[in-house]
C-alpha cells in the first residue's frame, strides 16, 4: 500500500482512455519539451568546442566556424525529417517505430538504444555544463557541486515521470528564460556603445627642451 501512495505520488494518478485526448500539448509547452535538447546544446556545445580545440593550438580555433555550419546542416536534416515523420505518422510515433516499419526491427533496436544513450548523455553533459555555470558565478556554491547536480537530475526525473504535459510546464519557464536571455545576449553584441568605432589617435610625444635644443 505504500509503495502504491508512493508511485501514485511521483507518477499521478492513472488517466482513463477517453481523457488522454485532453492531455495533448500545445504549441508553447510542446515547443518547451522537444526543443530543449537543440536549446541546452547551444547552452554549452559552443563551450565545449572551444575547449578541444584549444588543446589542440590557437590556431585550431579556426575550425569553430565549420564546426558549427556542420552542426547547423545536421539540425536542419533532423527536423526535415521529424516534418517527414509527421506527415507520414500524423498519429505520432517513436523513432523505434518508425525505423522498424520502415528498415526492419534491427534498425529499429538500434534507433531506440540510440536515444536511451542519447537521452543519458545529454542529462548528464547538460546538468553538469548548468552547475558548473551556477558555481562559476557563485563561486561559494562550488563544494555543493554534487548535491545540485543530483537534485537537478531528481527534478526532471519527477517532471519525466508526470508526464509530457505536466513535464511541459515545468520546463516551460526555464526555456523560455533561456531563449530570452539568449537574445539579449546577442542583441547587446550587435548594440553599438560610445567606445566601440572610434579609433584612438595615437599620442605624440612631446620633445623636451633639452632634445630641442
Amino acid at each position: 500500500m505504500r509503495l502504491y501512495r508512493l508511485k501514485r505520488l511521483f507518477v499521478g494518478s492513472p488517466l482513463p482512455t477517453a481523457q488522454a485526448r485532453h492531455e495533448r500539448l500545445s504549441k508553447r509547452t510542446g515547443l518547451a519539451i522537444f526543443a530543449s535538447d537543440n536549446l541546452s546544446s547551444v547552452a554549452y556545445a559552443t563551450e565545449e568546442i572551444m575547449r578541444v580545440l584549444v588543446l589542440a593550438g590557437v590556431g585550431a580555433l579556426t575550425l569553430s566556424t565549420p564546426i558549427s555550419i556542420a552542426i547547423g546542416v545536421v539540425i536542419c536534416v533532423v527536423i526535415y525529417s521529424y516534418r517527414q515523420t509527421i506527415l507520414a505518422y500524423p498519429q505520432g510515433a517513436s523513432d523505434y517505430i518508425v525505423a522498424k516499419d520502415n528498415i526492419g526491427w534491427a534498425a529499429g533496436l538500434v534507433a531506440g538504444s540510440a536515444l536511451l544513450i542519447d537521452y543519458t548523455l545529454t542529462v548528464a553533459v547538460s546538468v553538469s555544463a548548468g552547475i558548473a555555470a551556477i558555481t562559476s558565478a557563485f563561486p561559494a556554491l562550488f563544494p555543493y557541486r554534487v548535491v545540485f547536480g543530483i537534485g537537478a537530475i531528481a527534478l526532471i526525473a519527477y517532471g519525466n515521470l508526470r508526464g509530457l504535459r505536466e513535464s511541459g510546464r515545468l520546463f516551460a519557464l526555464p526555456s523560455y528564460l533561456f531563449i530570452a536571455g539568449f537574445l539579449v545576449l546577442i542583441g547587446t553584441g550587435f548594440t553599438p556603445t560610445p567606445s566601440r568605432g572610434r579609433r584612438r589617435r595615437p599620442r605624440r610625444r612631446r620633445r623636451s627642451n633639452r632634445s630641442a635644443r
